[in-house]
């Protein structure tokens, strides 16, 4: 690997930048694809960007299947991220479970009684309101965004950056009337109907849940169908 080329890559790694390293495995020239541009020594046509790019989404290394040409993409992207508002009963259950799907996960609420660290041990915690704890933290294609407060004074304003982002999940606790009022409140605020349908809500898949630990599976599951495109 070219010293540049490395340098790049770690560059790119350490901002938390999704990056695919295609190599030509005859004559072992690199280029590292970003979503937006191109680094490195190879000439790619778009077929093979459009696949390198396929690669970085399904987070999947291996064999580039574009014709003759002997290439390999390797996916370096950024680790997954949830961001849950509202450190209730819920949020414990849900933690767990994105940790070890392999999730850095991040609690924001302003109430201090809540989001401690003997609730929440291991885990980064927010004090900040929401909207102003989400652009704090930057939000990626790579951020999973549920809000369990059931409170619009914290689930709204968490909602209107997430709305906006490229967060690939956005979902929200709450029964379909309360969606309701919420899509109502999203409305008079601006958000079109596309915006306003990205979120799953009621959050979770339909598995007739009823505890905090089951809601938190049927929530990690719908998460989990989302990120593979299903």
């Amino acid at each position: 690997m070219r010293p540049e080329t490395l340098t790049s890559l770690l560059a790119a790694r350490a901002g938390k930048q999704a990056v695919a390293l295609v190599s030509h495995l005859d004559s072992g020239a690199q280029t590292l694809v970003f979503y937006d541009r191109t680094e490195g020594q190879l000439d790619l046509d778009e077929e093979i960007l459009t696949a390198a790019r396929d690669a970085l989404r399904d987070d999947k290394s291996g064999r580039l299947r574009t014709g003759d040409t002997p290439l390999f993409v390797q996916v370096f992207n950024p680790p997954k991220r949830m961001i849950i508002v509202g450190a209730v009963h819920i949020a414990q259950p849900l933690v767990t479970l994105a940790q070890t799907s392999g999730y850095e996960v991040v609690i924001v609420d302003p109430r201090g009684a809540f989001a401690t660290r003997d609730r929440f041990p291991g885990v980064t915690l927010s004090e900040d309101w929401p909207d102003d704890a989400l652009k704090e933290i930057g939000v990626d294609n790579r951020t999973a965004i549920v809000t369990l407060t059931h409170d619009p004074k914290l689930d709204d304003p968490a909602l209107h950056i997430a709305l906006r982002s490229e967060a690939f999940y956005v979902g929200s606790l709450g029964s379909k009337r309360t969606h309701a009022g919420r899509v109502e409140r999203l409305t008079a605020a601006g958000y079109t109907e596309i915006e306003i349908r990205r979120i799953h809500a009621p959050v979770g898949l339909a598995i007739n849940a009823k505890s905090p630990a089951e809601i938190a599976i049927s929530v990690m599951a719908q998460i989990t169908q989302v990120l593979h495109g299903k």
